[in-house]
């Protein structure tokens, strides 16, 4: 089942499980599925994180060209606030955000295309968060916008002093100090 959140290029995907006393089995990918939504996509990266602590930030964050990345995240254990925000200069929806809650139990995934960045918090301890991406990582463009930006207006669901964070992503820029990475194509 796929849900378009209020930046439509932004969805969620939740596959179905097929359940029985043994427990379920899901297709948690399927290219001819989700190509229905975004086209055809080359899929090059499967990453996966662990965060330890309730209320652990990472994000947010993107890639410029040419390594920027489309992501396809879902969680694995626990349950994570998962934020898309657009940076392409020239959107209807600039700086604006969408959010989705993501959950092992739910197995909902979200897309996250180019031209946005991501970030999400922990909700449970011992979360994991498993994602593809179109791009290989690389570290000479890698981008991060400040997770408490109040230009931003988002909801994470904690307080700055219950936040658990990287250094790197404790001192990114504010949006209004990012330089012009993407542009809205129409």
């Amino acid at each position: 089942m796929f849900k378009r959140l209020e930046i439509p290029e932004v969805f969620v995907f939740t596959p179905q499980r097929f359940t029985d006393d043994r427990g379920y089995f899901v297709q948690t990918y399927n290219r001819n599925l989700i190509e229905t939504m975004t086209g055809p996509l080359d899929w090059v990266q499967d990453n996966q994180s662990l965060s330890h602590r309730r209320g652990t930030v990472r994000g947010l964050h993107f890639q410029i060209s040419p390594f920027a990345q489309n992501k396809l995240v879902r969680c694995v254990r626990g349950a994570i606030l998962d934020v898309a925000l657009d940076i392409r200069h020239g959107s209807p929806t600039f700086g604006c955000h969408v959010a989705a809650t993501l959950t092992a139990e739910g197995g909902e995934q979200i897309f996250v295309p180019k031209g946005f960045a991501h970030g999400l918090v922990t909700l449970e301890d011992q979360s994991e968060v498993a994602y593809k991406v179109t791009s290989f990582y690389s570290a000479d463009h890698d981008r991060s916008i400040r997770w408490n930006d109040a230009s931003l207006g988002i909801d994470w669901g904690i307080g700055e002093a219950g936040a658990i964070l990287s250094a790197k992503d404790a001192s990114a820029p504010m949006l209004a100090d990012t330089p012009e990475y993407f542009r809205y194509d129409a």
